[in-house]
């Protein structure tokens, strides 16, 4: 695996990268706010490589989030914005007959890529929908989700329509806290009429094909803050990622990883794409990253040396248990190892 790489030279993981993917909420801004030091480091990222933004979040336009992150000092156009509806409607064409009427449970960022696509949209299953299109938006309640289970009460295999989700993401960053998304929504209709939607977004691979594709991308790198959507999807496409740990993720979820959520990077903010990333060696048990050492010892993890940074303890504490292969439950881990100094939504 990369993050074992034993090279002799430290670059940063910035090189050799052609085009920067960045996920948006708990990477670039929780909320209306950005994040501290993401858009000085986006900006000097962008000045020799490509930038464009994937994003599960539904509520908004391509056109609105290109126009909240030009004025969090990030100009940008709407076609550098990657939406999971924009991915939905994909899987949409391939689903149903062009002009079909669709019932849609979402906001703005949802109803405009559905018309786009030349779909006609309801909010009521009465119309005899040809399909199901589900997406976060603030203002989703009862009714939409009711209405929408009303019109999937069939399943598909006995001649139901289609249910596509724009993405199942449990939890979005906010600015005062973490709020439930998209997931939570999706698995209160799941609840009601026992059947699973087709997934557009994150962690699923057509949306970062649609954004390799668009961007013309060779070398990528995309940045996330979760393991379960970012990561994992990344992964799938066979992108290297980064995770970033100024959103959803924590040290521990970090530590407890699975093989096909583990990042080629573990950043504590953005300013360290920018730096070397320090070499991590695996040798008899002990992960060494710098001056940080972490050995495992049968059941136990043990901080053989702190370091001088908490990111690179972490680091060499995630590099020794994943290079057992072994589920972070069967261990005994020091608290100091998933202590928590980095900043969070």
């Amino acid at each position: 695996m990369p993050l074992f790489s034993r090279r002799a030279a430290e670059p940063t993981p910035l090189d050799g990268v052609d085009t920067v993917l960045a996920d948006l909420d708990g990477v670039v801004y929780a909320g209306a706010g950005p994040i501290p030091h993401a858009v000085d480091s986006v900006t000097r990222a962008r000045e020799d490589r490509t930038l464009g933004y994937i994003t599960n979040n539904a509520s908004r336009t391509d056109a609105s989030v290109a126009s909240h992150l030009t004025e969090l000092g990030l100009p940008t156009a709407a076609h550098e914005v990657v939406t999971s509806p924009q991915a939905a409607m994909r899987l949409l064409a391939q689903r149903v007959a062009p002009g079909s009427t669709i019932l849609v449970v979402g906001g703005e960022g949802l109803v405009v890529e559905v018309e786009k696509a030349g779909f006609v949209v309801t909010r009521s299953a009465d119309d005899t929908p040809a399909a199901v299109v589900q997406g976060f938006a603030p203002e989703v309640g009862w009714t939409q989700l009711a209405e929408a289970a009303f019109a999937l009460k069939l399943p598909e295999e006995e001649g139901g329509i289609p249910w596509i989700a724009t993405n199942t993401d449990w939890t979005i960053p906010q600015s005062r806290g973490v709020a439930p998304g998209n997931g939570t929504l999706v698995s209160a209709v799941h609840t009601a009429i026992g059947r699973l939607a087709t997934v557009a977004g994150k962690p699923e691979v057509p949306i970062f094909e649609e954004a390799v594709a668009r961007f013309g991308a060779q070398q990528p790198l995309f940045l996330g803050d979760r393991l379960d959507t970012d990561i994992l999807g990344a992964n799938r496409a066979g992108i290297a990622s980064a995770l970033v740990l100024t959103g959803i993720d924590r040290p521990k979820h970090v530590l407890a990883a699975s093989p096909d959520s583990q990042p080629r990077f573990i950043l504590g903010d953005l300013r360290e794409l920018h730096e070397p990333y320090p070499r991590v060696i695996v040798e008899n048990g002990v992960a060494t990253v710098r001056g940080a050492r972490v050995a495992i010892d049968g059941p136990d993890v043990r901080i053989v040396s702190p370091g001088d940074r908490p990111i690179d303890l972490l680091r060499a504490g995630a590099a020794a248990i994943w290079s057992t292969g072994r589920a972070i439950f069967g261990f005994r881990v020091p608290e100091e190892l998933y202590a928590d100094p980095f900043h969070r939504p």
